[in-house]
């Protein structure tokens, strides 16, 4: 069983060994990992027989959580890997039983319980798992709102953080009660809150009074986000609300984003769509009316919705709605 997906779930179930055939093991836990995180290749430090795994994956809006319980493994991303398409995303993760070995852009760290590390996935990396799991937070480069330098001027400086111990609780407490979080109302707000604590502490971690003013500078970006995720279902949500509210001007709005390479409308647009693509494979979507669903996704009208979701998804929202069905 390589993947068990339950559609409007609150988590997904990648992997569970416990009923696997021994020889499908291997095949079954690199399938999972390739759904989990960025493409890498996986090596197992244990005989086919005694490969043990189980992997869950949550979605909390800007942060996803991928948590790994297993026997011994090894991952490797070489600029091969790099060549292949993948979003740029930055790993947090902690080890609460298992040790093993990190080495990346030069750091070389031995890793144990209640010790974070960060991963930057745009970069070349080695992983040895030697026993136990890992929690990690996933987070895209466009999401942290970080230069790529920051990051990794960050790596194997994390413990000199005073940030550092409020985020190995908060991932511990994240991954315990993961489930009930994900299916909460509030899920995409404790991603939001995740993706800032990350930031506070790869700011904290690479200490230069440089980049943090450069990162002051880029923090508007980020709050607007913010914001406007926050209130994707609004009608009314328009670049002159969103500019009001954060004491600049439209045209420096409309700045902002295009400097970031970006559209403020259509990022609006994608950002509703995704919403709305989520709802309708819900539990409660399904049974909703889809008409109902839009304007909860700030589409008031349903047939201009039903237009952009089809030349965004290829299928129509019913269809869309069926298929989670």
């Amino acid at each position: 069983m390589a993947a068990t997906v339950t559609p409007g779930g609150p988590g997904m179930l990648l992997l569970d060994t416990t009923d696997t055939a021994a020889e499908e093991r291997v095949d079954a836990f690199r399938a999972a990992m390739g759904q989990a995180t960025v493409p890498c290749r996986v090596d197992q430090l244990v005989p086919e027989r005694e490969v043990q795994a189980r992997m869950h994956f949550w979605s909390f809006g800007r942060a996803t959580l991928f948590t790994t319980d297993s026997s011994p493994f090894r991952l490797v991303r070489t600029p091969r890997h790099l060549r292949m398409e993948a979003p740029p995303v930055v790993a947090l993760s902690i080890h609460p039983q298992g040790r093993g070995r990190f080495s990346q852009l030069g750091h070389e760290q031995h890793m144990g319980p209640g010790r974070l590390m960060l991963n930057d996935l745009t970069a070349p990396y080695s992983w040895s798992s030697v026993s136990g799991g890992s929690r990690a937070v996933q987070i895209r480069y466009d999401h942290l709102d970080l230069p790529v330098d920051v990051v990794r001027r960050a790596i194997g400086r994390l413990p000199g953080s005073p940030v550092h111990d409020l985020l190995v609780s908060h991932l511990q407490r994240l991954a315990a009660s993961a489930d009930q979080l994900a299916a909460d109302p509030g899920a995409t707000a404790v991603g939001a809150a995740t993706v800032e604590l990350v930031r506070a502490l790869v700011v904290s971690a690479a200490d230069d009074d440089r980049l943090r003013s450069a990162v002051r500078e880029g923090s508007l970006m980020s709050r607007v986000r913010e914001y406007v995720l926050a209130r994707l279902p609004d009608a009314d949500l328009s670049p002159a609300s969103i500019a009001a509210a954060h004491n600049v001007s439209v045209r420096q709005l409309y700045k902002a984003f295009a400097a970031d390479g970006q559209s403020l409308e259509q990022w609006v647009i994608t950002e509703r769509l995704e919403l709305a693509r989520a709802e309708l494979a819900s539990a409660a979507g399904r049974r909703r009316p889809i008409a109902a669903t839009a304007r909860a996704c700030g589409f008031p009208d349903p047939s201009h919705f039903a237009r952009r979701f089809r030349a965004a998804f290829g299928l129509t929202p019913r269809e869309w709605q069926q298929l989670a069905r």
